[in-house]
């Protein structure tokens, strides 16, 4: 472990073995290489931008077994919003103060692609400040399949209607052989990283994710985060990484035994290890419960995510997310932790310090 330690200490590339290696590191060592890499990175900085989410449709034509958003057996209330209702929200949030509205919905075959892209161009011409983060890789796929386009056709598509940057969404896991069981039919691993390239080289800026805490295994996850460093050696496009923690409430992954606190520091800490190209590490509070985001700062996290207001594709799946925090709330809950909450827009340039 000596050797390995050092290898972190230096900044050596690791290697899927070396990351499995890592989980078997005490959590306070863990805690502290990570600690340390954030420091350096980041001081006790903690950033959070004030964020409205929109889901706008839960009708699905993919089944993916961890979900409890989509309209199934699990949620039997389908919906779909128009764009009037779009429109509202975000003028209702406006007048909040949000710099990002979040839009990803389902994959919807009876609404047509214009649904999906003249929404974007309506909200960038009420509100030309507001920063639209939208899409995720697997909408682009569905999109792409479903109207017979190239990925490059969506993407450019979605620029001209106005959206700034893509969220990280439909990673999941990597591993194809985990993808095959648990959201058979959507975007593969190799799609999913060729559509984040696509959009980087257009000089635009994404997340990443990872959904862990399932059916994958350690080796799985350090895989997931190398084919990750691997592209953002290539491109620099990401500006975060957020690992998702599953949500066990109202799906059909028949999973015995849940990711423990340790394990889920652990994977933070170890995701702050391997992926320094990518700047910022997001302990998504949605997921991880507000308490485990804020000791997660210790353990490698710099960010938060933000207010968001509304969520409800996590809180389907029995996350207390719903109705999102206060701005208050979660600048107090990161000051009393001991660090310094940062205001960020999305792209990471600081608005206010607290």
């Amino acid at each position: 472990m000596k050797e390995l330690i050092s290898k972190v200490e230096n900044n050596e590339l690791l290697t899927i073995a070396d990351g499995v290696a890592l989980y078997d590191l005490d959590i306070y060592t863990l805690g502290k290489l990570a600690g340390t890499i954030r420091e350096n990175l980041h001081g006790r900085k903690s950033y959070f931008n004030i964020n409205r989410h929109i889901n706008p449709t839960n009708i699905c034509k993919d089944i993916c077994k961890f979900c409890a958003y989509s309209a199934n057996r699990k949620n039997p209330n389908p919906y779909t919003m128009n764009h009037d209702e779009i429109l509202n929200i975000v003028r209702t949030s406006s007048e909040n103060g949000i710099t990002e509205v979040h839009i990803v919905s389902a994959h919807n075959d009876e609404v047509g692609i214009n649904w999906y892209l003249d929404i974007f161009k309506k909200i960038k011409n009420e509100f030309p400040n507001i920063h639209i983060k939208a899409l995720t890789a697997a909408e682009v796929h569905f999109l792409a399949t479903q109207y017979n386009l190239s990925y490059a056709e969506i993407l450019n598509m979605m620029i001209e209607n106005g959206v700034d940057s893509m969220p990280g969404g439909g990673a999941e896991i990597f591993d194809e052989t985990v993808r095959d069981y648990i959201c058979k039919g959507k975007v593969s691993s190799a799609g999913w990283l060729e559509i984040h390239r696509q959009w980087h080289k257009l000089g635009k800026k994404s997340n990443a994710t990872m959904l862990f805490g399932h059916i994958e295994t350690r080796e799985h996850r350090i895989d997931h985060m190398i084919r990750l460093r691997d592209l953002q050696n290539e491109t620099g496009g990401f500006n975060a990484f957020i690992p998702l923690l599953y949500q066990t409430g109202n799906n059909y992954l028949k999973v015995k035994e849940f990711a423990t606190g340790v394990e889920i520091l652990k994977t933070i800490a170890i995701s702050r290890i391997i992926l320094r190209n990518i700047k910022n590490i997001k302990a998504y509070w949605v997921t991880s419960t507000t308490n485990l985001a804020i000791l997660s700062q210790e353990f490698g996290a710099n960010d938060l995510d933000g207010t968001i207001e509304r969520e409800s594709i996590n809180s389907s799946a029995g996350a207390d997310s719903r109705n999102g925090i206060a701005l208050k709330t979660l600048v107090e809950l990161i000051r009393d932790s001991g660090f310094q909450p940062v205001e960020r827009d999305s792209l990471y340039n600081e608005l206010k310090a607290y």
